[in-house]
This record gives C-alpha cells, structure tokens and sequence, in this order.
C-alpha cells in the first residue's frame, strides 16, 4: 500500500561546475513540445490535443532506477519514489535515470540524469546522459523520495542542479550552454526543491529550500532557513522571492500565518483513543517552525500571469496556505487549507449533511460518543487540508480560473480532500479524495470536468490502532467499503462518472516475457498515478498498482489495458502522450511506450 498511513512509519554534495559552451552550437527545436513539463502545461490541466493510440503493445521498455530491488527492500517492499513525467517533444522523450547507491538514512547516495532518448526505425534510442549534481534533501525516515524534474522551453532542457541552481542543457548533445544560480554561491544545504515550471512566454518557475545543515539528523531536526520563488527568463536573467515575503506582502485569507515558534495544534495521544478525548478537548501544540514551500509542488502559471503555489508551516502538516503571486513575484493573495472541512465525526443518523464516511460515534472506527458531527477526530476542529513533503500534489488551473489543490486528511481513510478554491482566494468545496494527485482537466461542450484518482483504502478511518480503528474498510463500515476508482467530476465536484479496478491478480513479468500471477487482492488495487493523463477524445489514462496502464472512455468503460512489469505498492507515478498517441507510462523504475 502506498497510502499515507503506511508511510508514516518514515516521518520523524559538492556542487560540480560545469563550463558553459558557446551559444552557436546550440540547436533548437521547432514547434511547440507536445508534453514539455509536469501534467503537460503551465496550468498542470494534464490534457492534449492528439487521440491516444491503443494499448495494442509494449513499444519500448527503458529501465531507469536499477535501484528499485534496494528500494523497495530497504521500506518493506514498496516503492516509496517519486519519478519525472516522460517529457515529449516530437520523435524525442525525455526522461531521468539514476544511479549510485540507496541508503536509507540519506537520498544523497543516489545520482540523478536527463537522457534524451528519440525514435529511430521504430526503437527509442538514447542519445546522450547529462550528469546533474542535483541531490534530494532528506531521507526516507522523513519522506517518500523526492522528485527530480526537467522542463522544455526555448528550445532547450532545463535540468535541476546542487544549491538551488538550474542547468539550461543543449537539447542536441545535453552540453551545458548555462548554470543558472539564483544565490551568491552553491551550498550544500540549498535544494532545488520542485519540477520545473515554464509559462508561454518561456519563463521558468521552481522552488528552493535552505535547510539548516546536513549535521542534523532528520530534515526535520531544525527549522529551515528560508525558501524561494524562482523565476528565469528565456535570457537566463533571475528573479527570486522569499515565501516570507510573498506571504507578508499577500492578504491572508482564513487563518493569519503563523510565526515559527507559535504553537500549532498536533492530534491528540494515542492513549486518548477513541478520539476526540471530549466534545470541548483541545490538543496540544508544537511550534510551527517557518512557513515555506512545500517539496515537490510545481508552480502553476495562468493565462494572466498569476502564479499558484503551495506554503506549509516546517514541523507540521495542518497549516497551509494555497498562496497566488503577481507575476513580478510579488505576493496577491494567501488562502489557509484550514477550517473549511466538516466531514469527519459521523454523529447523526444516515443520511448525514457533513457528508462523512465514517461510521457512527461509539461504533468501531468511529469517534467518541458525543462527538460533534463534522469534525477532524484528531484536533476536534473542523478538518484542515493537511500537506506533507511525501506528495506531489501540485496546483491545477481550470478554464474558469479556479484552483484544485489535492490534500491530505487522515480521518477519512487517508483519502484526503480535493480542494477548490476561487481566482480570487474564495473556497468553493472540496471532493473526498485528494491525496497525492494533480488532477486532470478535459475540457468539452462550453464547460469541463475534472479527472482523479478515488482510491478507497482498506486502512483504519483515523488511526492505526486496530481496536479502534479496524483495518478492515469493508467488513467494519459497510457503508463505505474498500475500493478503487478513477473518477470524473463536474466543477461543481459532482460525480459524473467513474470507473472501479476489480482486478484481484498480482502479476509479474519474468526476464523471459512470462507472465505469472496470483489472486491476492480481492479488492482491486489503488491507482498509482499522480497525474492522469487525457486525450482529445475524452480518453482518460491511468497506471495501477497492478502493474496494468488502462485507457478508460467517457462514461467508465474499459477501452483497453496492457500488463508492464510488476504489481507493486508505489509512490505515485505520472503519464504523458506524444504527438502521435504514444502512452508514455511507469512501473517498477521502467519507461514503457504503449502503442499499437
């Protein structure tokens, strides 16, 4: 299971210069890249205008993380990373790879590289491997590994790199045409922090963190120094600003911001299960630490300029902010994810206005009797959008204007919530999942839908304690069993349709192309994608945790789906479609094509 819940088990580089080359051996691409960042454009709508081939057969299987057997070993056999999106451009893809070693104290054994791979006589071929020095903070005792991602603009590669610096590769043989350092030097303790964003106008946007140094042994250890904003122009010129800034210089919707050393509430102790303690408790506090970037959160661009991104306070998850930033980066608006959800304590009869899945109070998996309906069960307040380090939700610009931003609750089965808020910082509702997902947009008939995976998990509603909290979704809350579905929602978040995975067979595939399999998973498996993929006939794309990609058509039908590698419990995993239909998918630290 790759569920939060699982997970929290894990919570708590010299920089290499590389010399510039002259500008007239650059070569440029033509056109308009068919998918050149995270969820295909700067508003992450995850939609392109080209139908996508069908799942006829594997066109090409790239393995790119020969670390996954020590992976998944080290964490208990899941695969706790987060990978790039397969960038396309033409007859071009391209995709990171890593080496060195996995040690599960720290990410900075691992080396990371951007390949580019392109078509040649029906075989993806590579062309060349770029070296970064990039490393991810922190270790898988704080978090799932983080992603390292590229992006295509101007007709070159941008690549991250060590300090919080950026390489703008020569996309013809990956030389470095610049290094692009927002800071006075490189410190080790500076990271590229976030995929990397491009605008129309070729901007690129990302995200750095200054840690307090690597002599402390979590991430989390002590409060960070700062983080930014960065945003570099096509003539590689620099602008940067401090999160701190944008927040003091932003009108604060909701709740004010809080300073590093206020207290923040945490949940109650386990010893007061079943939770809330009383219908008047209060939890304790812990100091907040700073508000910063959260990690892996892409920033979104929309049309006017605006950018989205997402702060969370340092030391803990409840205190967050959807913040919206002027394009000369300077802060417009901050809206807090607190206090806007009401369904968790389940206190009155079927049906429930609060819309909770929970069973009732005093039943098992319930809150404690005399709960108020409605409220988080861990902080007995209503439910916050909760961001950790280890997603990579990432901002969703509709056609409207608005923003969906997925987040994390735990006291509705580690489901999460996908929050909805206005242009102007106003929330307008949220759908009950959003845990690790940048929801996709199909636009169609003068309206649009949004596309998420729903995965219903078998754990415990609220906690990880089984007699009060029992495992077993179905047989404890019939109600609400466990499931997994690929959803479409209207804007409004109504359900227009979705489709279940009912598969009960973990297969995997031999070193000589043999299929072996064995019904283990009576009901179904989780969808492992962060990023759902649709084409321009509604066709929606997702990979499971069944080792299976599937084509889903408009109205839930199964189209087609195609075997890869592995089921396999994972971090989440993004797809992407060329020009010409091609499926570029993940499973088990494998690239595969999909086509006919």
């Amino acid at each position: 299971m790759a569920n939060r819940s699982w997970a929290s088990v894990f919570i708590g580089v010299l920089a290499v210069m590389l010399l510039s080359i002259p500008h007239s051996r650059v070569v440029r691409a033509t056109g308009t890249p068919t998918w050149p960042q995270w969820a295909q454009n700067s508003q992450h709508t995850g939609f392109v205008n080209a139908a996508g081939q069908s799942l006829s057969r594997i066109l090409a299987d790239v393995i790119y993380d020969p670390l996954v057997p020590d992976e998944m070993a080290a964490v208990g056999g899941d695969l706790l990373a987060h990978y790039q999106t397969p960038l396309v451009d033409g007859d071009d893809v391209f995709m990171e790879s890593k080496s060195g070693t996995y040690n599960v104290n720290t990410y900075s054994t691992e080396r990371w590289h951007q390949n580019r791979f392109t078509w040649q006589d029906g075989s993806l071929v590579k062309v060349w491997t770029f070296d970064s020095d990039w490393v991810a903070p922190g270790s898988a005792y704080d978090f799932w590994e983080p992603v390292y991602h590229a992006v295509l603009a101007n007709g070159f590669v941008y690549d991250p790199g060590a300090g919080g610096t950026i390489f703008k590769l020569n996309r013809a043989d990956g030389s470095v045409v610049a290094r692009i350092n927002p800071f006075s030097d490189i410190d080790g303790n500076t990271y590229t922090a976030s995929p990397l964003s491009a605008d129309s106008a070729g901007d690129v946007y990302y995200n750095v963190v200054r840690v307090a140094g690597r002599g402390h042994a979590s991430f989390f250890s002590a409060d960070v120094h700062d983080s930014w904003l960065v945003k570099v122009a096509p003539d590689d010129s620099v602008q940067k600003a401090s999160y701190g800034d944008l927040l003091s210089q932003a009108t604060i919707i909701g709740d004010p911001v809080p300073g590093p050393r206020d207290g923040c509430k945490v949940e109650f102790a386990v010893s007061q299960l079943p939770w809330p303690p009383s219908p008047s408790a209060v939890p304790s506090t812990t100091a907040c630490g700073t508000e910063r970037a959260a990690l892996n959160i892409a920033p979104a661009i929309a049309p006017d300029g605006t950018i989205y991104t997402v702060s969370k306070a340092h030391f803990v998850t409840r205190y967050n902010y959807l913040i919206a930033v002027n394009p000369d980066l300077t802060g417009l608006w901050a809206a807090s994810l607190r206090g806007h959800l009401n369904d968790g304590c389940h206190a009155a009869p079927l049906p429930v206005a609060s819309g909770s899945t929970l069973p009732k109070n005093g039943d098992p998996g319930g809150c404690r009797v005399g709960a108020t309906e409605g409220v988080d069960p861990g902080t007995n307040e209503p439910g916050p959008g909760r961001v950790f380090d280890d997603a990579s939700s990432t901002p969703t610009i509709a056609p409207d204007g608005s923003i969906f931003i997925g987040t994390l609750t735990r006291y509705n089965y580690d489901q999460g919530h996908l929050m909805h808020f206005s242009a102007s910082g106003t929330f307008l509702g949220a759908f009950r999942f959003g845990w690790d997902v940048t929801p996709a947009i199909w636009s169609h008939d003068g309206t649009y839908s949004v596309v998420i995976k729903n995965n219903q998990y078998g754990v415990g509603t609220y906690c990880d304690v089984e007699a009060f909290c029992p495992g077993d979704r179905t047989a404890s809350n019939v109600s609400s069993p466990e499931a997994y579905f690929v959803t479409q929602l209207s804007p409004a978040l109504s359900v227009e349709w979705s489709f279940q995975n009912t598969n009960t067979l973990s297969c995997r595939r031999g070193a000589d192309g043999t299929v072996t399999c064995t019904s283990d998973h009576p009901h179904g498996f989780e969808w492992c994608v962060n990023a759902p993929v649709v084409d321009a006939n509604g066709v929606v794309y997702a990979n499971s945790e069944d080792g299976n990609l599937y084509a889903i058509t408009q109205g839930a039908a199964l189209k087609a789906n195609i075997f890869q590698q592995l089921a396999l419990g994972a971090a989440y995993t993004p797809a992407s479609i060329g020009s010409d239909g091609k499926i570029y998918s993940q499973n088990s630290g494998h690239l595969f094509v999909v086509g006919k």
